[in-house]
């Protein structure tokens, strides 16, 4: 080799190995930099335990401790990444920190959200099915006692609406559309992981919750089988996590009012109806002593509803205490909620408290309990419920109907117990001030469920999960009718019990138990198997004993005096039923792009003969998520795509434990005197019993497209489906020859079909400002197609009144929807020119004009004559209006500027009619009362000067208990439902008084409804079922609530 290259090449190599000598000193200094930090949440400030540090260079993971602090070794150039589930993502460079802190913000998208689904969670992106999620966030806004108060509008599809607004009352909810005509629609309830039937309305506090998810269609909901073909509510409650301990607490105090009252003619009006309506009544009650009628022309008459109705407190207080470690997780909150209602002597309040732990036991074993205790007590006269067969007897009805002036006698008519001028057998006018304040109607309801789990983790992709759940509920009712009530009055001529009360306990238990076994598999990182199998059962029994006493000699005592009164009535019985079940789910998934599903139950009830107990319910689904795919990469705005098809079998098992089998009883009605001798009981069959009877089946087609664009900045899902209920579990009518009136069938088929939209949008998002919005919309068509045999019509009647009660006032036909009005179109006020008038002044109807059967006379009501026979008979019959609205929907809005944020949520209901009965007797004295007041409206009715066709005269009301469209009025709303201000204190502000988070707020929930309808609130349906929705008589009005409230986190 040349000398001189050899020469050369040690120069070359000297200041290299010099170079290479000193280089790893320096990179060993740089990586013994230790850099440490805080990872914290921006939103909240609060620390964020076990979230993720990546070093890029080494792929080295470190996590957060309790307190959100980390620790790590990195040189200057290296790169860190901090990640935690449902936060975005942030990169840092080193450079010359020591000291890393961290805010990370929540994540815009939500593919990589968990959502609880039925046994487990899943994805998002990975979901098959229908599910609708909750924003607990945005609910947690409103002051409500119950989840169920505030979820209207808040899921596509979920209809929630109120009998009306009595403290206590529980809401109806139903899921794309009713299943059955004549038993419960009601969801079924999964809470913790745990089915209910009907739970008590309450006893869960909302500010435990922490996610509501709502299963829709069969392929979610299968896997519960029996008692999921009304959809299924999964309620998680919240849990301890792991970080240091944080102690909150959230108090408000508002107001309630009434939203709307009716105005009512005042003495000037009224006493000139009195004389229209009876000359010589009016004459001698109130023209005495040289009054006239203007006399009244200026005073001032007693304005009922003012003494009825109330601005009442309300109180809410929370309470939790939650933290854990890696080990051990807990939570223990308790609430108290106070509401005092809008109409005297009536309230609800909860006291409420729940426990819950979370243990590692070791690796593979790990354990839980939670306990949930709710005492809720009611007070008051159910309003919307009467005494007996005349309107009179309701609290509305006499708070508008009660006389505002007196006439000629000096009876001081806010004062005495009555207007003993007008009562009779058929007309209770008692004072309803008097009678609300003596009112004792109490029920005391006490909750406890509890619930408990092991998993064991042999393997780990195979988990065993045990769990067990007891729930205990007691309730008692209370009450006590004084001389002073409706019920006890001596004033009453229907009262034959004197002075009478009772006493009723009710105790149902439910022992649960749900065990299951899932493995999971990957197979070469790109398919994934996971397999899920159970058992469980449930074991249900109820009881229920009580005592009743009528003439009791001393009412003063309450209900300690029941034991000195006559025994007239003994409550005791007990029912229970056993349900034992077998599932399974198993669930394919290709690189998250192709997900296949099937789920799988069989279920056995107690409730059903030998040979029909078991019921067997298969679903299946497909999901493609078509964004993955290359021809979409082109696509980069598109975020999410997919396609969901799903089809399957739920049942329903909702008729009474023995209905499948034949009863007798001993009811006091069928007692009979042998020689004058003591009666003894008479046994009678009190139930045909049907040993055919079985599981009631419905099937449901779901196709759905879920779309997110920019991030899911956009997020819209559209859902069309088709369920059809055959084998309907109907309380079928018999002919009265049987001597029963009806029976439990399996007969019938009715059909559900309709479309679900969902957008959900970030609209503005910079570091100080942002504004998101959330819209859904559902349609949903009802149609019945079958009956019982040969049977092309149900009609349904309801109770508020004798005349009236009789007859039909809806029906349900084949082919048409369920719950339809059913009675006379109103057309109008006979004119003069509908007559033809005699020298002697007497009017007779001319020749083609249609005789409305009740001797028609000008200014008397008119109705269409359908049939052109030119009279009005049942013939002209016929359907006046609809139930169920054509869509409902909810859109809110969500702005927070800095630490400001205000939350506005729209609530409606469309197409709907309801029936205003009220109008019956308030808008025409339908059952003709001499001194009852009416509605101001009613001023505007037919005279002579005055040809109107909107109002009958006087005595004009035709026959006296037939329904009309003349009260169907458009029951469509918009409300305003919350509306919530918000205001975050500096963290720099709360953390000086040892606060991690300070926050005021102010919310109205029922602040303004936009409406057509005339009746006090159109959210109302006080007689509610699927054969008769929509009937407003005497309902309690929902009031408008005003809170302020404070939220500390310590």
């Amino acid at each position: 080799m040349n000398r001189k290259f050899i020469k050369q090449l040690k120069l070359l190599v000297l200041p290299v190995a010099i170079c290479c000598f000193f280089m790893p000193v320096e990179l060993i200094a740089q990586q013994a930099k230790n850099i440490t930090g805080i990872v914290t949440d921006a939103e909240t400030g609060i620390s964020i335990p076990m979230a993720s540090i990546r070093l890029k260079r080494t792929s080295t993971v470190v996590t957060t401790d309790a307190n959100g602090k980390y620790t790590l070794k990195a040189n200057s150039g290296d790169q860190l990444t901090f990640s935690y589930i449902g936060y975005t993502e942030q990169a840092f460079v080193v450079g010359e920190k020591n000291v890393i802190n961290v805010a990370l913000k929540k994540a815009v998208s939500n593919l990589s959200e968990v959502v609880v689904v039925a046994y487990g969670t899943v994805k998002k992106s990975d979901l098959t099915g229908a599910v609708g999620q909750v924003d607990m966030t945005d609910m947690a806004k409103a002051p409500v006692a119950s989840f169920t108060d505030a979820l209207a509008g808040r899921v596509a599809g979920v209809q929630v609406s109120a009998q009306d607004g009595q403290p206590g009352k529980g809401m109806s909810i139903v899921i794309r559309g009713a299943n059955s005509l004549t038993q419960s629609n009601s969801p079924l309830y999964v809470i913790d992981g745990f089915p209910i039937e009907d739970p008590e309305d309450g006893m869960l506090n909302p500010d435990d919750i922490e996610t509501i998810n709502i299963l829709k269609d069969a392929s979610a909901t299968a896997i519960y089988g029996s008692r999921a073909a009304n959809g299924v509510v999964l309620v998680e409650t919240k849990k301890g996590k792991i970080g240091k301990a944080v102690v909150t607490f959230n108090s408000s105090y508002g107001f309630q009012q009434v939203q709307k009252t009716i105005p009512v003619m005042n003495a000037y009006e009224f006493v000139k109806y009195q004389i229209e309506l009876n000359q010589t009544s009016a004459n001698n009650t109130y023209l005495t002593d040289g009054k006239t009628l203007e006399t009244y022309r200026n005073m001032e008459g007693i304005n009922w509803q003012e003494q009825v109705f109330q601005q009442s407190p309300i109180a809410i207080n929370n309470i939790a205490l939650r933290g854990g470690n890696s080990q051990t997780r807990y939570s223990i909150s308790g609430s108290l909620f106070d509401q005092k209602g809008i109409v005297i002597n009536t309230g609800f309040k909860r006291y409420q408290g729940k426990a819950s732990i979370d243990q590692t036991i070791s690796k593979k074993l790990k354990a839980g309990i939670s306990a949930n205790y709710s005492k809720i007590s009611t007070f008051g006269q159910p309003i919307s419920e009467g005494n007996g067969p005349s309107f009179t007897t309701y609290l509305l009805s006499r708070a508008w109907g009660y006389r505002p002036v007196n006439g000629g006698n000096n009876q001081d008519l806010l004062e005495e117990d009555g207007d003993f001028e007008l009562i009779n057998q058929f007309d209770i006018r008692l004072n309803p001030i008097v009678t609300s304040d003596n009112e004792y109607n109490r029920s005391r309801t006490s909750d406890f469920l509890t619930n408990a789990y092991l998993t064991y983790s042999p393997l780990s992709n195979l988990v065993f999960r045990f769990a067990g759940s007891v729930s205990d509920r007691q309730k008692r009712g209370v009450l006590l009718y004084n001389s002073k009530t409706v019920q006890g009055s001596p004033l009453n001529a229907r009262n034959a019990k004197g002075q009478w009360g009772s006493v009723i306990y009710n105790e149902i238990n439910i022992l649960s138990s749900d065990n299951t076994v899932t493995y999971t598999a990957a197979i070469h990182k790109v398919h994934k198997i996971t397999a899920l199998g159970g058992f469980s059962f449930q074991d249900y029994n109820a009881e229920s004993y009580g005592y009743a006493a009528q003439n009791l000699p001393n009412e003063q005592l309450g209900p300690t005096g029941l034991d000195e009164g006559v025994p007239y009535a003994g409550y005791a019985n007990s029912g229970g039923n056993f349900m034992a079940s077998y599932f399974g789910r198993l669930s394919y998934n290709y690189k998250s792009k192709y997900l296949l599903e099937f789920t799988f139950r069989s279920d056995g009830s107690s409730k059903f003969a030998k040979g029909h107990k078991w019921g067997y319910f298969p679903s299946g689904s497909i999901a493609w998520n078509m964004q993955d795919e290359s021809f979409m990469k082109s696509w980069t705005m598109v975020s999410n795509a997919k396609l969901r098809v799903s089809y399957g079998s739920t049942g329903n098992n909702r008729v009474g434990n023995y209905d499948a089998f034949a009863g007798l009883s001993f009811p006091i009605a069928n007692s009979y005197s042998f020689n004058n001798a003591l009666p003894s009981k008479g046994l009678i069959i009190s139930g045909l019993g049907n040993r055919n009877l079985k599981w009631e089946t419905t099937n449901q087609l779901n196709i759905g497209y879920d779309l997110g664009l920019y991030k899911d900045r956009i997020a819209f899902t559209v859902d069309w489906y088709r369920k059809v209920t055959k084998d309907l579990l109907l309380n079928a009518d018999l002919p009265a020859t049987t001597g029963v009136l009806n029976v439990q069938q399996n007969i019938g088929k009715i059909r559900n079909q309709g479309v679900e939209f969902a957008l959900k949008t970030v609209n503005i998002k910079s570091k100080v400002f942002e504004w998101s919005s959330n819209f859904n919309i559902a349609f949903n068509q009802n149609r019945i197609l079958e009956l019982v045999r040969d049977q092309d019509a149900l009609y349904s009647t309801v109770n508020f009144e004798s005349q009236y009660n009789a007859n039909p006032a809806y029906i349900s036909q084949i082919e048409k929807p369920a719950g339809m009005f059913y009675g006379y179109i109103f057309d109008g006020v006979y004119q003069l020119t509908d007559f033809d008038k005699s020298p002697a002044g007497v009017y007779t109807l001319k020749p083609g004009v249609t005789n409305n059967g009740a001797s028609p006379q000008p200014g008397h009501i008119k109705y269409r004559d359908l049939n052109a026979d030119g009279i009005i008979n049942t013939d002209d019959l016929t359907v006046i209006g609809r139930g169920q609205p054509i869509h409902t929907g909810g859109f809110s809005n969500n702005f927070s500027y800095k630490g400001f944020d205000l939350g506005i949520f729209l609530q409606w209901s469309y197409g709907n009619d309801i029936m205003n009965a009220n109008r019956y007797m308030f808008e025409g004295n339908g059952n003709v009362r001499v001194s009852l007041n009416q509605y101001a409206s009613y001023v505007d009715r037919w005279s002579e000067s005055n040809p109107t066709n909107k109002n009958f005269k006087a005595n004009g009301q035709g026959t006296i208990g037939s329904y009309s469209s003349r009260v169907i009025e458009d029951g469509s709303y918009l409300r305003l439902k919350t509306v919530s201000l918000g205001y975050n204190l500096p963290v720099s502000y709360t953390k000086s008084v040892g606060l991690s988070k300070l926050r005021l707020t102010a919310t109205a929930q029922n602040l303004l409804t936009f409406t057509s309808y005339s009746g006090m609130d159109p959210e109302v349906s006080v007689r509610s079922s699927v054969l008769t929705p929509g009937f407003d008589f005497s309902a309690y009005p929902i009031p408008r609530t005003i809170v302020f409230g404070l939220n500390a986190t310590f």
